[in-house]
């Protein structure tokens, strides 16, 4: 026992060691992920103006080949009809001629060279995406070893030799996590931040302006209000996204109501709901899983079925909650999406709405096949004695 016991302590320092040597790296990582980003943009703007440049020089190119054709079919004219034209006017046109020729050869190589920056900053861009990726990557996998790194030296020593399904399950949901922390970094980042940054500068500028200019203050102090109101908007957005308050104000229904208006309204797919019974005084447990499955079904649906309409029947009996989603997409072979093989592919999702299910001793089934839809049904029962009945 005291051997298992010193194998433990050597374990668990090892553990600390590692993940301390992990948390260093992920800290100049995320320096380089910040650095990369900026890059990125820094590039994306150079390579708007250099098109807006090379769609300009095109344009002229264009015109001058045009003028500088008519100047020499006017040069040959004249050259021809040399006993209709004195020498002046030949020598006019020989000089009209040669100038629009050097210029169009000017502007020509000014186009290739603008055309050459274009294509090193598109390539210069494409390379930085993929640096960007993958530093994404690596600081996603690095969040999901220390995170697992950091459990309990004893679980971990037993389940070394049976990697199973809830191990894969455990770390997806830890990479999920992640995902959503870098997406939430990265909205707060692109929106918010970058507004009140944005607001902070336009208060200091009207501080300013009220001294000399008060019409051009409240001008800066519209534009202002209008940047809060956008800034406000995101802010409420990405609140919404972590947890709708609209459960806890009003209800599953209602906010199951207007999550389905917002997504008919930014997709060409109709939804229609109904509902049997009276959906009130629910578990809040209840409530959240409702809704991130009908979300998570509904995400499925865009990302995935080519729908045009889906049908969410919510029913409540006596002693359970049923809830039905199908849609007339193409369908998938339902084995290759809840294996544990997928599982570790990449097929979250449907897991992930399974167990939600099973976490309120319900029970979450899939049916589709290709070319007839998908169906998911969703049952939790209300008290005990059905759960007991239904086993």
């Amino acid at each position: 026992m005291g051997d298992s016991f010193t194998g433990f302590e050597k374990i668990n320092d090892i553990l600390t060691e590692t993940i301390s040597a992990v948390e260093n790296s992920k800290e100049q990582l995320f320096d380089i992920l910040g650095h990369t980003r900026n890059e990125c943009r820094k590039i994306e703007n150079e390579l708007k103006k250099i098109r807006e440049k090379v769609d300009t020089i095109i344009c002229e190119v264009d015109k001058l080949e045009i003028v500088e054709k008519r100047s020499r079919i006017e040069l040959a004219n004249v050259s021809k009809n040399f006993h209709v034209y004195n020498e002046n006017d030949i020598k006019n046109a020989y000089e009209k001629a040669n100038d629009l020729r050097v210029q169009l050869t000017l502007k020509r190589e000014e186009e290739r060279t603008l055309i050459e920056k274009r294509e090193e900053l598109e390539t210069r861009l494409k390379e930085t995406i993929k640096v960007l990726e993958k530093a994404e990557k690596i600081s996603k996998q690095i969040s999901v070893a220390t995170q697992y790194l950091k459990g309990n030296a004893e679980d971990i020593l037993s389940t070394v030799g049976d990697l199973s399904k809830k191990q894969y399950l455990g770390i997806k949901i830890i990479e999920a996590q992640e995902e959503e922390r870098q997406r939430l970094a990265r909205d707060i980042h692109d929106g918010p931040a970058q507004s009140m940054a944005n607001i902070l500068v336009k208060a200091q500028l009207c501080e300013k302006l009220l001294q000399y200019d008060v019409k051009r203050a409240k001008e800066e102090l519209g534009s202002l209000k209008d940047i809060t109101r956008i800034n406000l908007k995101d802010i409420r957005k990405i609140i919404y996204d972590l947890r709708p308050m609209a459960l806890d104000d009003l209800g599953l229904i209602p906010t199951l109501e207007r999550h389905i208006y917002n997504f008919m309204e930014e997709n060409d797919i109709l939804v229609e709901l109904k509902v049997l019974g009276d959906i009130v005084g629910f578990e809040s447990a209840i409530e959240i899983a409702v809704f991130r499955i009908v979300q998570e079904a509904l995400n499925n649906v865009q990302k995935h079925s080519n729908a045009r309409k889906v049908n969410i029947l919510i029913e409540k009996t006596f002693t359970r909650l049923n809830v039905s989603i199908s849609d007339d997409g193409i369908g998938f072979v339902i084995e290759d999406k809840i294996t544990d093989k997928d599982i570790r592919s990449g097929g979250f999702g449907l897991m992930s709405m399974k167990e939600r299910a099973e976490l309120l001793n319900g029970k979450l089934k899939v049916k589709s096949s290709p070319g007839i839809g998908t169906k998911i049904y969703l049952s939790i029962p209300l008290n005990e004695e059905e759960d007991i009945y239904e086993r």
